[in-house]
């Protein structure tokens, strides 16, 4: 069954609570990324390769077609990693710039359904994605060789280094992918 989003507010799917800095540790058993095994000096490159479906993902004719009522549209899971680009750069920014940072919270199911995600504009949202991935490209390009280990914090008291932190928001551009294949 498929739904079809449409200028209402769809199903709010179940808010995510798991904390998946686990990637850190471990392979994922579903869309298969070691993200602790891509070096820091492959981070860029490999965030670049990432991000390159979504150009395809969004053009296609079932943007809007949620598989179930609970799970989001590839337009709304495009919307998401266009915001975690967004969010990466700025936090890997943070952590290059001011010592152990810590980072404002941040309510993904929040921002879906405050900024409509499901009633987005396909095209834009491509252009947006596009730009604010090569933002962040360009972000962990230039990260000085000596930075790699530099760190920030979540409220939840979650370490990352400015390596770790790129090695976790990879596995989220490529489990989104994985996500809107299967």
């Amino acid at each position: 069954m498929t739904v079809e989003a449409s200028g209402t507010a769809p199903e709010t799917p179940e808010p995510e609570t798991k904390d998946w800095t686990w990637v850190l540790q471990r392979p994922c058993p579903d869309c298969g990324l070691v993200a602790a095994d891509i070096p820091e000096g492959d981070l860029a490159a490999a965030i670049r390769q990432a991000s390159i479906p979504w150009d395809y993902v969004l053009q296609r004719d079932d943007v809007r077609l949620r598989p179930a009522p609970q799970v989001w549209s590839p337009l709304e899971y495009g919307c998401h990693v266009r915001d975690v680009c967004r969010r990466f750069a700025q936090r890997t920014q943070l952590m290059l710039d001011i010592d152990d940072p810590l980072f404002d919270n941040w309510d993904q199911d929040a921002t879906a359904v405050q900024e409509r995600y499901w009633d987005q504009d396909p095209q834009v949202v491509r252009a947006e994605l596009a730009s604010a991935a090569a933002q962040l490209v360009a972000t962990f390009a230039s990260v000085p060789q000596g930075a790699w280990e530099r760190s920030g914090r979540r409220s939840n008291g979650s370490v990352f280094t400015v390596r770790t932190l790129g090695q976790y928001l990879l596995h989220d551009l490529v489990h989104h992918i994985w996500d809107v294949r299967r």
